[in-house]
């Protein structure tokens, strides 16, 4: 059993009485997300048939298809894409950008530059990589202001006539700012479409399914996405990405998947058809987990002079918890922590590298039993100032608190705290 210093202890029990009636609320959400999984599980009749595997085209699958029909209806979307061939939530967003623009159109983005990952999706001009701009598909973006709202003057400016699709990216990515609530993102989608009726309003969803009540599809949303190897596959989905919304734009994101007039007609499941049906389930549950274990975190790491956001009484849409420190020391302590308490390669030492899709080295802590599952408690930071770690998951409380328990030592070990 890991010894933690007193104080640590002390600051831990103190935080888990000021977060009680945050967790409270929490509970109420978890039970409503819960009940609305499984009515839809009841309204397809989801039976154990549903789970087998398939193999070559799997055309009539009848275990992809229902599942696609709970998904859109647990989402609040006329249609749904629910396969495991998309690699990341990267290739997830990246197909379903490129299967609803066209050479000449437009995406701009109104939530500010997106995550690391993106930006070669978006690409350059002549880059040669087959990004958006290859193809003649133009981008831009609006920074937000400096209280991390988005910039409405700006945005009207921006809008014009060759503007097909508005980029907003729920979660805060890599910056100091609050992630976009279901409610905020369904003002976004009725202002913009007051500026351009005809416009496409795509979410990037990641790390925010079941963290409310309702999901961007709800209020407007023409299309959302996102990785089962975060929220929606429960810790349980061993790949995979999801799509949602407007059934035309996901028959189109389908075409960009497979090809055009096959869709998502085909597409062997390969067994694992069982796990995303279970993860769905078990989702709300675990997402609410790893949301217990950021308030906890918040709490804890504000009683230790660390500046959080969200703060620990703050209201969440998903599961990042940002930390930030004085300087790359404590950051790298506070990531090299977690992964000393994960369960798989805690002997696992991380270090900054330079990682594929990001722009500046990157530090991850990710001892997970799905490679890259961010449902499971991980956290990384880019090595740039400011200093400002990510948190995110935990398939139970216990290992988060655990998990913050270990960093805050380690950076005690090192006489950093």
């Amino acid at each position: 059993m890991a010894v933690f210093a007193e104080d640590l202890i002390q600051a831990a029990e103190a935080a888990e009485i000021e977060i009680e009636s945050a967790v409270n609320q929490l509970n109420r959400i978890v039970d409503q997300n819960q009940w609305k999984v499984i009515e839809a599980f009841q309204k397809h009749q989801v039976s154990d048939f549903h789970f087998a595997g398939s193999t070559g085209y799997a055309y009539n699958d009848r275990g992809r298809e229902v599942l696609e029909l709970v998904y859109a209806d647990v989402f609040g979307a006329e249609a749904a894409l629910v396969r495991p061939h998309f690699a990341s939530g990267t290739h997830t967003i990246s197909t379903a950008l490129f299967g609803v623009l066209r050479p000449g159109d437009e995406l701009l983005y109104i939530t500010g530059r997106p995550y690391d990952t993106l930006h070669k999706v978006v690409g350059k001009p002549g880059d040669g990589t087959g990004s958006l701009a290859d193809f003649g598909i133009s981008y831009r973006e609006v920074a937000l202001t400096d209280d991390g709202k988005v910039d409405w003057d700006e945005v009207s400016l921006a809008i014009h006539s060759k503007t097909k699709v508005i980029g907003i990216q729920r979660s805060r990515g890599y910056d100091w700012r609050s992630s976009f609530t279901v409610s905020e993102i369904g003002e976004m989608t009725n202002k913009v479409k007051a500026l351009k009726a005809d416009v496409i309003v795509f979410v990037d969803n990641c790390y925010g399914e079941f963290t409310e009540e309702l999901e961007p599809p709800q209020v407007g949303a023409d299309l959302v996405a996102g990785s089962l190897i975060k929220n929606p596959g429960g810790g349980i989905a061993e790949t995979g990405g999801y799509i949602c919304g407007k059934k035309e734009l996901v028959e189109l994101a389908a075409y960009r998947l497979t090809a055009p007039g096959i869709g998502g007609e085909v597409g062997a499941m390969l067994g694992t058809t069982r796990g995303i049906y279970q993860g769905l389930f078990m989702a709300p549950h675990t997402v609410g987990q790893a949301v217990k274990g950021s308030i906890f975190a918040a709490s804890v790491f504000g009683r230790c002079g660390f500046r959080t956001r969200p703060a620990w009484n703050d209201y969440r849409t998903d599961l990042i918890q940002a930390v930030a420190f004085d300087g790359p020391e404590h950051l790298i302590a506070f990531v090299q922590g977690i992964q000393r308490a994960a369960a798989v390669d805690s002997h696992v030492v991380p270090e900054p590298w330079d990682m594929p899709g990001y722009e500046h080295p990157v530090i991850m802590a990710a001892g997970t039993f799905i490679q890259g599952g961010s449902l499971e408690l991980s956290a990384d930071a880019p090595i740039r100032a400011p200093y400002i770690g990510y948190m995110q998951g935990g398939l139970t409380y216990s290992h988060v608190k655990y998990g913050v328990l270990m960093a805050l030592q380690t950076m005690r070990d090192r006489n950093l705290l």
